[in-house]
């Protein structure tokens, strides 16, 4: 599908979605690189937020950089396929290879994402913005993880009901809140 499109078809469910919806579509249109990192000012990315079986455990990783708890993810990098990334991202990222995509392989949250300058791979970069599709996958808790050192330190499954506070990131908070809402509503 088309990722404006895809995009489009989202039905925020509060008005931050709502407003976050609008800025990316602005930004499409205002914009002919928000694909890439070549746009320094904000640019795409696509995340996974997986949970077990049950519902009951999220797989969260330990991310270097932003020195926290958190979900996969990472830059589309061109990709038109949203959802192709997050995927790879997990596989990327924890190791996990058998992992099934929920809610009908639609976007579960749209976020724009505050990012602090930084150092990495021992260069600077600037303080700027992601537009942040995710998707909501499930996964075998007993299947093999592992770390990727690059970018994360840990890897483990958590209580679901205790994602929020192992984030360190504030913005990240409603974030993580608003998918485990959504996570009890989906069958």
């Amino acid at each position: 599908m088309d990722f404006k499109k895809e995009i489009e078809e989202y039905s925020p469910v509060n008005e931050q979605e709502e407003k976050d919806k609008q800025f990316m579509l602005n930004a499409i249109n205002d914009f002919d690189d928000v694909l890439t990192r070549e746009n320094e000012y904000m640019h795409f990315t696509s995340s996974a937020f997986v949970v077990n079986k049950n519902r009951d455990k999220v797989l969260m990783i330990y991310h270097n950089i932003y020195d926290s708890w958190g979900w996969t993810g990472g830059h589309v990098d061109g990709q038109t396929n949203f959802l192709a990334v997050a995927k790879r991202e997990v596989e990327e990222e924890t190791g996990l290879k058998n992992i099934k995509v929920l809610n009908n392989s639609k976007i579960i949250s749209l976020d724009t994402l505050p990012v602090h300058g930084h150092v990495k791979r021992g260069k600077y970069v600037s303080a700027h913005i992601h537009l942040s599709v995710a998707y909501l996958f499930e996964a075998d808790e007993n299947d093999s993880i592992r770390i990727k050192p690059d970018e994360n330190s840990k890897i483990g499954w958590q209580d679901i009901e205790k994602a929020v506070e192992l984030s360190t990131e504030p913005h990240m908070k409603p974030v993580y809140s608003k998918i485990i809402d959504k996570v009890s509503q989906i069958k």
